[in-house]
């Protein structure tokens, strides 16, 4: 079995390959079918994977030395176990329903364009499988960058719009800010340690001091910061959305920004050893998802909510892994992969439909030219709001009961971020689906349900949106009845040990559960009240509304005070620096050695008598010299 392991990245590398070689020659059938299929059977063998991880334990597979100098050896190697081999089956599986999806979605492109993109695709997923199979810090680093690379040529995929092109710069430029802090603490193992092998490390976490631990994984943290989009480098991940609407979902739900949530999960052991830079998690995490929550509550195009959405989810996900809920927080990150996947196919079955319309005050209505569409749409909005039984509902109370444990206030505020959730996705639900059609009389004429090449992807995620939770059933229900729990536990088991576990008593677990589902339904009906038969209006916000609907104008102090005075500095050294001093420089010194040669040349007359008088005035010149300072007297003195 471990010779399937490198089967896994190896599939998609190929069909990266071979579409992007191709993608001039092969017809979209074919590049369908090459990329589509890799990742197919990336997740046969992914699956094979984790029934021998689950029967055996762990899998380590070397291969080669990837760094090989006497004081350093890093391995190039793969590490499956019961965390990478659950990222697996999510990357390739949700990643092969959002291929098979864009086959139809992307139809109107040009041969050469569809080639073009199935080959990023590809390379995406084999990107962010190499960082999840990495068995160290390094091969992870690897990975990191690759979906980092990914995402710029995704999201500028239309490299013709200017502005998709500085989304897909913002989004790099941001990335490499995180990047950056993972690469110091890199370093900083290989300083104290010898080595990144996670095994190792882990092993040897006596030889770190309080404070390089807490270095280590605060820098760690920074990069995760960037990746998975918390404050303050969130705010690439809402303007990736000039992407395909099939990137989106693979960046917000399968891969990409789930890279943070996984190191920090990975690294679970150094973190449990730092409980301040777990503290800092949990307030970033919480501040994140109440911030991105309420700028959600005003967005109008139905990408941007789901994207702030994004944001808001990442936030519970790692206030779960600062207050150690690690199996709540990767628990949130399967149930969030299959919603947040089937409301972004769904949002892209909507804005198909729609002839790329993205206003959502533009739409209302489609709820009967788009069954499939809508009914899976609003499956995906019950279990993102936690509705039980659906999925959200076991892995956000497993987050918010640790969170409880841990400070009441932060299960407050959780809460608090749990119904605006509720209240800005049901908003964007009644506005698209309910109520009249307030799109054009063109627009209503050509409405129609997507290809069943898109729906069935929308019913597959659908089912796993609804039923997804039964894997971490609550012990408050059932005895032992949390298999996901189980299923990590060698892998979170060096961190319980160092802690010692409460668990909230189960009749106040039970009623926490009730009040807050019945939170949830009442501001459900809030929000279809008000929204089910909204009516186009040309009032503007005014006020706290204003300030939402502009994102807290976070981009805007951003542009002052780091994009405007980075951008004088450069005119700066442009002006200043590299014209009047580099340039002047280095082309004073050629005008001097033009000018110095033009007068040396002047010697050179072609008159042979002249050229006599010089010669014996420089033998005088040369005899005068010697004179001067001995040299012709110690001569004569060593002759005679």
């Amino acid at each position: 079995m471990n010779k399937l392991v490198y089967l896994v990245p190896l599939f998609p590398l190929i069909g990266f390959l071979l579409n992007g070689l191709g993608c001039k020659v092969f017809t979209k059938q074919t590049v369908a079918v090459i990329g589509s299929g890799s990742i197919l059977a990336a997740f046969v063998v992914s699956v094979l994977l984790f029934l021998q991880v689950k029967a055996n334990g762990a899998i380590y597979a070397p291969y080669f030395n990837f760094i090989d100098v006497p004081s350093l050896k890093i391995p190039f190697a793969f590490q499956v176990d019961q965390l990478s081999v659950l990222f697996l089956l999510i990357i390739t599986g949700i990643g092969f329903l959002i291929h098979l999806y864009s086959s139809s979605y992307m139809q109107e492109e040009p041969p050469q364009h569809y080639g073009r993109y199935f080959a990023y695709l590809n390379l995406f997923v084999f990107s962010m499988l190499l960082l999840v199979m990495g068995g160290n810090y390094v091969i992870m680093f690897i990975g990191w960058e690759g979906v980092g690379l990914c995402s710029y040529l995704l999201i500028g995929f239309w490299f013709k719009n200017v502005d998709y092109g500085y989304a897909a710069r913002k989004a790099f430029i941001m990335n490499r800010i995180g990047d950056l802090g993972f690469l110091l603490a890199v370093f900083w193992m290989i300083n104290k340690l010898g080595t990144v092998t996670y095994t190792e490390v882990f092993a040897n976490i006596g030889k770190l001091s309080p404070q390089d631990i807490t270095i280590i994984t605060a820098l760690l943290f920074v990069g995760a910061m960037g990746k998975s989009a918390q404050l303050p480098l969130y705010t690439w991940l809402p303007d990736a959305m000039a992407g395909p609407t099939p990137v989106s979902a693979l960046i917000h739900a399968a891969t990409m920004v789930t890279a943070g949530i996984y190191m920090i999960a990975r690294s679970n052991i150094l973190y449990t050893s730092a409980p301040s830079t777990q503290g800092f998690i949990a307030i970033i995490g919480l501040a994140t998802a109440l911030f991105a929550a309420t700028i959600a509550l005003k967005q109008n195009d139905i990408k941007k909510v789901l994207a702030y959405s994004t944001v808001s989810q990442l936030g519970y996900m790692f206030l779960g892994l600062g207050v150690g809920a690690y199996t709540g927080a990767v628990f949130h990150v399967m149930t969030h992969a299959f919603f947040k996947a089937l409301l972004f196919l769904g949002a892209g079955s909507v804005i198909h439909a729609m002839h790329h319309e993205q206003d959502i005050t533009k739409m209302g209505g489609l709820k009967k030219y788009l069954p499939i569409t809508h009914i899976t749409f609003l499956l995906g909005c019950l279990a993102i709001a936690g509705v039980p039984p659906f999925s959200g509902f076991f892995s956000k109370d497993e987050i918010l009961a640790a969170a409880y444990e841990k400070n009441p206030i932060l299960y407050y505020l959780g809460v608090a971020g749990a119904l605006m959730t509720t209240f800005y996705m049901f908003r964007l639900y009644a506005m698209t689906f309910l109520g009249k059609f307030r799109g054009t009389h063109e627009q209503e004429h050509h409405l129609h349900e997507s290809p069943s090449a898109m729906t069935i992807p929308l019913v597959v995620l659908a089912l796993l949106a609804v039923v997804g939770g039964i894997i971490g059933i609550p012990e408050v229900f059932v005895k032992d009845s949390h298999w996901l729990e189980h299923f990590l536990a060698p892998v979170f088991a060096g961190s319980k040990a160092l802690v010692e576990v409460h668990a909230v008593d189960g009749s106040r677990e039970l009623l926490m559960m009730g009040v807050v589902t019945g939170l949830v339904l009442v501001t459900i009906g809030i929000a279809w009240n008000k929204f089910s038969k909204y009516e186009t209006t040309t009032e503007e916000e005014t006020g706290l509304g204003k300030v939402l609907a502009h994102k807290w104008y976070i981009d805007e102090l951003y542009n002052a005070i780091i994009v405007k005075p980075l951008d004088a500095l450069a005119v700066f050294f442009k002006n200043i620096i590299e014209k009047s001093v580099i340039d002047g420089l280095v082309n004073g010194l050629g005008n001097l050695v033009n000018y110095s040669s033009r007068q040396v040349r002047l010697i050179q007359t072609g008159q042979v008598g002249a050229y006599i008088l010089m010669m014996v005035l420089s033998m005088i010149a040369m005899i005068l010299l010697w004179i001067n300072d001995g040299t012709i007297v110690r001569f004569f003195s060593k002759i005679f």
